[in-house]
């Protein structure tokens, strides 16, 4: 049986790279590479067929070569960023060294600011630029998440921008209207001043109550007066309440400087102490003033000898450590009784009054030797005197003298200047006394305040 061949099929040419590069695409050579070799199985098939001996002269092999391409690997960018160098390793023979783990130095990305130098990460440029919405006021939406310090009021509740006060002071005022608001020359200097004062008064105090007595050993140069103006320019502008006790052993008139809202006496609240266990019980036995100051008032019985001692005002004071965080004492004449020594006990700062005469900045100069010699040094450093120019024989002393004299002992000294308020002797209305006369209060506010301290234990 002759051998049968496909003379007339057309004959195979290899396929190369090069006939790619003509315009025939390697996956049409792919294909004709996959049609050449069953060919060749299907010759190779027949020609067992016809059994050995055969004559396979007219048999024609075809042998295909075909070269792909050969096949990249690109890695990706956040790869190529942490890639290691290739290192030639010869496998004949390998350093045990480089077996070990390597440590790769991973370097972040520089942070650019608007001028377009780069910062390094961590650097102010990166800390604004977390805290800062200018992407955001664009319409681009946040990259990183945002901290809770950008949930504003600005933000929530403007309208695009930041929303600026309007400033306090006539001129100011004057200009931020004029010019509808697109010029702010900020608060005038008093104001400025004025809020300084108020950040002063309202310093936060932890670890209890602290006491303040006004003190002198001359009756009549405006103890009572000192104590209530200083209780009213505290109560005015703190948060949390301020008491002021009359602790004269007799008679004390610092209830008269208010109005009254109830006969309750401290008499009332060493007798009721146990039963007071709440401010609702307490405040029911104090008058509170339109400045938020309560007073608690003394005993007027005549029939008392005593209206006040040492274990009175202990009860007393224990109880308003309880419910108030300043708590002043408007002391009697009597330096050597013994409510007095109860109250330095308790005492953070003092206020020593002196009049503008001579006998009375003489005997507010005894106070301070008194306390020195009894102990009592520390006191007297912190002390604040308060020079009452309200009184009688104040215009024919020199009044710098006495304030040169008493600045060498204590640590600051404020001038009262005359009011027809407090010179009348009775109820002192806050919001009518002259400017001058509060702003000398707020001083002294302030200065008590500065002196007390932030935080103590219990």
């Amino acid at each position: 049986m002759a051998s049968r061949t496909n003379r007339d099929e057309p004959e195979l040419l290899p396929v190369t790279a090069a006939d790619a590069g003509n315009g025939v695409e390697a996956g049409q050579a792919a294909a004709g590479a996959d049609v050449a070799a069953e060919r060749k199985i299907s010759q190779r098939v027949e020609t067992e067929r016809d059994g050995p001996g055969q004559e396979n002269d007219d048999q024609e092999r075809v042998s295909i070569n075909i070269d792909l391409p050969e096949q990249v690997h690109s890695a990706p960018a956040d790869e190529a960023a942490v890639a290691i160098d290739d290192v030639a390793i010869d496998p004949v023979s390998v350093d045990p060294e480089s077996l070990l783990t390597r440590s790769v130095a991973i370097v972040s990305p520089a942070v650019v600011d608007p001028a377009g130098e780069e910062a390094p990460v961590g650097s102010e440029t990166e800390t604004e630029s977390v805290y800062s919405r200018r992407d955001r006021l664009r319409g681009e939406p946040s990259t990183t998440p945002e901290p809770a310090a950008m949930l504003t009021a600005e933000r929530l509740l403007g309208t695009g921008r930041a929303q600026r006060q309007r400033p306090e002071g006539r001129w100011s005022s004057l200009v931020y209207s004029a010019s509808f608001g697109m010029v702010n020359l900020g608060d005038s200097a008093a104001v400025r001043a004025s809020k300084l004062i108020d950040l002063r008064i309202h310093k936060q105090f932890d670890g209890g109550t602290r006491f303040v007595p006004i003190l002198t050993r001359k009756g009549g140069v405006g103890k009572t007066t000192v104590t209530t103006l200083l209780g009213m320019a505290l109560a005015s502008v703190r948060e949390d309440r301020v008491i002021a006790i009359d602790a004269n052993p007799d008679r004390g008139t610092l209830a008269e400087r208010v109005s009254k809202q109830t006969r309750s006496t401290v008499r009332d609240v060493v007798t009721r102490a146990a039963s007071v266990t709440t401010f609702s019980d307490f405040s029911s036995l104090v008058s509170r003033d339109d400045t938020r100051l309560d007073i608690l008032a003394s005993d007027t019985d005549p029939l008392l000898s005593e209206a006040f001692d040492e274990d009175d005002y202990n009860v007393v004071a224990d109880l308003c450590a309880r419910f108030y965080s300043i708590a002043l004492t408007d002391c009697g004449t009597g330096i050597v009784h013994s409510v007095m020594r109860a109250t330095l006990q308790r005492a953070d700062s003092v206020v020593i009054v002196s009049g503008g005469s001579v006998d009375e900045a003489r005997l507010a100069s005894e106070t301070l030797t008194w306390l020195e010699a009894n102990g009592y040094s520390e006191l007297v450093r912190n002390a604040v005197v308060a020079l009452n120019t309200g009184t009688q024989g104040t215009n024919l002393v020199k009044l710098e003298e006495i304030e040169a004299h008493f600045r060498s002992r204590v640590r600051e000294i404020v001038r009262i200047p005359y009011d027809p308020q407090l010179a009348a002797g009775s109820v002192i209305n806050y919001s009518r006394l002259k400017p001058l006369t509060r702003a000398a209060a707020r001083q002294l506010a302030a200065l008590v305040v500065d002196g007390l301290p932030t935080g103590r234990s219990l």
